[in-house]
């Protein structure tokens, strides 16, 4: 069985300007490795792997662990990588940590695909622990592996992550396993039953434009029980419905991925450009 890549923290490539891609719970920087040809020819792109997950970096001491704690951490990593403000990209749990860093004033536009952290009621929040919790249950089992890189076995063990699972290739699957593995927010955070999870507050989106792009086959998070409520909570954001790509959907179509992130950040680029000489005119 092929053995995963070196673990790294993060990945830095390309020039323009700064776009940063957050990824989801129990996962690392390196679920956006498919999208990321299309788009370090057009931006300066920064993949950071958030906080408690494996690979990256602790939270701070004494931290409640929580989203909170893990946006502390990403405003260090962007400090860290000379970055004050970028185009947020997040997927699920990186999707709701890209909201809150626009608040913090730390985003030029924020792309959310199927973002977390709305729900219409708690019996949605708890089916989500339980869903997790079954998949990290299975994760220690020695035969999730075989199960996972079987070509017979794949689309039953990761039908729910992935539309097409049959796109991930064998090594990156191995190395997604044991990010699942070695996530130490999963535990901290969800482990103790959801007791202290908030949802996302009311987001105003006059702070930076917002798109919110939900998987058409999300199975994690469907768009009828999170999706809705998230278009409550972040009103005025563009929404759209992503086809054929499921919850982590980078490996489904990177080519889909890739565009919907780059038609935002073209836009809020080209309208700065145009603004710059407004702005010296109005200086001078």
């Amino acid at each position: 069985m092929a053995e995963p890549e070196e673990v790294t923290a993060s990945f830095r490539e390309g020039t323009g300007t700064p776009v940063v891609l957050l990824h989801g719970i129990t996962m690392s920087w390196r679920a956006w490795k498919p999208v990321l040809p299309f788009l370090v020819g057009r931006h300066d792109v920064f993949v950071p792997t958030l906080a408690g997950h494996r690979g990256g970096p602790g939270l701070r001491p004494d931290a409640t662990p929580g989203i909170e704690a893990v946006v502390d951490v990403l405003c260090d990593q962007l400090d860290e990588a000379g970055i004050e403000s970028a185009h947020l990209v997040g997927n699920s749990l990186g999707g709701w940590v890209a909201l809150e860093m626009a608040r913090r004033g730390r985003a030029r536009s924020v792309v959310g695909f199927s973002p977390a952290g709305t729900w219409r009621a708690r019996r949605d929040l708890l089916r989500l622990l339980l869903l997790f919790r079954a998949g990290h249950m299975a994760v220690g089992s020695p035969r999730l592996s075989w199960v996972a890189t079987n070509p017979r076995t794949r689309r039953l063990a990761l039908g729910r992550m992935f539309a097409r699972p049959d796109r991930v290739p064998e090594e990156e699957l191995i190395g997604l396993i044991r990010d699942f593995e070695d996530c130490a927010l999963f535990t901290a955070m969800l482990g103790g039953g959801g007791h202290g999870l908030e949802p996302l507050a009311e987001f105003d989106v006059a702070l930076c434009p917002v798109k919110i792009a939900w998987a058409e086959k999300d199975r994690v998070i469907p768009y009828g029980r999170y999706g809705r409520p998230m278009q409550e909570r972040v009103r005025g954001a563009e929404f759209t419905m992503l086809p054929g790509v499921g919850h982590v959907p980078m490996y489904d179509d990177p080519r889909l991925i890739a565009r919907t992130v780059l038609e935002v950040t073209s836009s809020v680029d080209a309208n700065d450009q145009q603004e710059r000489p407004r702005r010296r005119r109005r200086s001078a």
